[in-house]
């Protein structure tokens, strides 16, 4: 007989039907996310359907509870808080930046400030052989080619992210544009997913667009070094996102990580959190499947670790995997923790 031990809850395999977990939201961890429910469901039965529909999409399902948890690179704001019946918890799963990855006919990465990543994407800097570009990049010999920033069609983590960042470093992108899931683009063309920016920035040269790292990686873009608040130019690598990380984290882990003051840490890297329903008895929903998630998040934020780095993602800090236990061990079933 095969069994399962989830939280204090048993389930067995022989008597009762597997419960199927279900999820949505984030496309910036989709490619963790898929390797890691495929090790969860050879290794314990139980089948995760997760779709990659932006964060956005994903937290609009979790309150409409037509899922079992959101995946979200934005963390909800007060306001959107109390849309919630009974609370949410957000856990943090894992860290990833968002590379600005280019097409041009040429090796080198091409160095960026903060200031000129502002400019690219409020349309003042036009052409690869602007002069600001030139002059941080006097190794590159750029072409005559119009940039054309591309960006997120769809209420998007990532585009919190960026946006959450470039709020940070420009009061002029702060007052005018301003940062969340969707905003008003000064221009460029529109790609639905990290997968349709990715695409997008393959498909057409001289265009700049913003995605998480594997996906640079998986279509073979070449991504910027961007200075940081220490005056480096750094790579969003494994260690230099874990190095962002380098915070005081709150307890209910709603926090941006954007801008970093570590000297090696890379500006734009940001958590991504699974959301759930405090209270689990909601809709007929029963006890088995808020068990059986609860063992899932509890695997997310500890074995699953494992497979992070390889997949150029970066492994949650023992800190906040700590306080994420905690949090998991907040959920109830009928008021009662279990």
């Amino acid at each position: 007989m095969f069994f399962i031990l989830f939280c204090g809850g048993l389930l067995s395999a022989q008597n009762q039907p597997s419960p199927e977990i279900v999820g949505a939201g984030a496309s910036f961890p989709y490619p963790l996310y898929s390797k890691w429910f495929d090790v969860y469901a050879k290794s314990f039965n139980i089948k995760v359907n997760y779709q990659s529909i932006g964060s956005g999409g994903g937290i609009r399902q979790l309150e409409n509870k037509t899922v079992d948890f959101a995946g979200s690179d934005a963390y909800l704001s007060d306001e959107e808080m109390k849309r919630f019946t009974g609370g949410v918890l957000h856990i943090p799963t894992t860290l990833g930046g968002v590379a600005l990855i280019y097409n041009l006919p040429i090796e080198q990465n091409v160095k960026l400030t903060p200031e000129m990543v502002v400019d690219i994407y409020m349309g003042k800097i036009k052409n690869w052989q602007d002069s600001k570009l030139k002059d941080s990049n006097p190794d590159i010999k750029f072409p005559n080619l119009p940039i054309v920033p591309t960006y997120r069609s769809d209420g998007s983590g990532t585009t919190f992210i960026f946006t959450d960042y470039l709020s940070k470093v420009s009061p002029e992108w702060k007052e005018k544009i301003g940062r969340g899931k969707m905003v008003e683009w000064r221009g460029g063309i529109g790609g639905k997913g990290n997968e349709g920016v990715a695409g997008s920035v393959k498909q057409m040269p001289g265009s700049i667009g913003y995605v998480e790292v594997i996906y640079a990686e998986k279509n073979h873009l070449k991504f910027a070094l961007l200075k940081n608040r220490a005056g480096k130019f750094v790579a969003p690598t494994v260690r230099s996102i874990s190095e962002a990380a380098s915070v005081q984290l709150p307890d209910d882990l709603r926090v941006s990580i954007t801008d970093t003051s570590s000297p090696e840490g890379y500006p734009i890297s940001g958590f991504t959190w699974i959301i759930v329903y405090k209270e689990q008895n909601y809709d007929n929903r029963s006890k088995m499947q808020a068990i059986a998630l609860k063992g899932l998040l509890k695997w997310c934020i500890t074995d699953a670790q494992t497979y992070s780095k390889s997949l150029l993602y970066s492994p949650i800090p023992a800190e906040a995997r700590e306080m994420a236990l905690k949090r998991i061990e907040m959920i109830t079933y009928n008021q009662r923790q279990f």
